[in-house]
């Protein structure tokens, strides 16, 4: 059985912009069947969506928590359907 589409929005939180966490999500993406966006929030936030399967998401979110854990305070994710409007991932400004 093949594993379903899904779409993750998330909200991180820290010393998250100025430190290549952009640079280095989109980087990550590269390494997981996932297309979305990644930008910098006036909060001082960063924003991801990403979509694909739950495993490939999840797996790319524990590979972001993994590389840029020593700026991540916190880290907010919601599941919801997926759109299908991204062809690649990417920085968004």
């Amino acid at each position: 059985m093949t594993e379903e589409s899904t779409r993750m929005h998330v909200v991180v939180s820290g010393q998250v912009q100025g430190v290549g966490f952009r640079q280095s999500a989109t980087q990550i993406a590269k390494s997981f069947p996932v297309v979305g966006w990644v930008k910098n929030l006036p909060s001082g936030n960063v924003e991801i969506v990403a979509e694909g399967t739950k495993t490939a998401c999840s797996d790319f979110l524990a590979s972001i928590r993994d590389r840029m854990f020593e700026y991540i305070s916190d880290v907010e994710c919601q599941w919801t359907e997926p759109t299908n409007e991204f062809e690649t991932f990417e920085i968004q400004y």
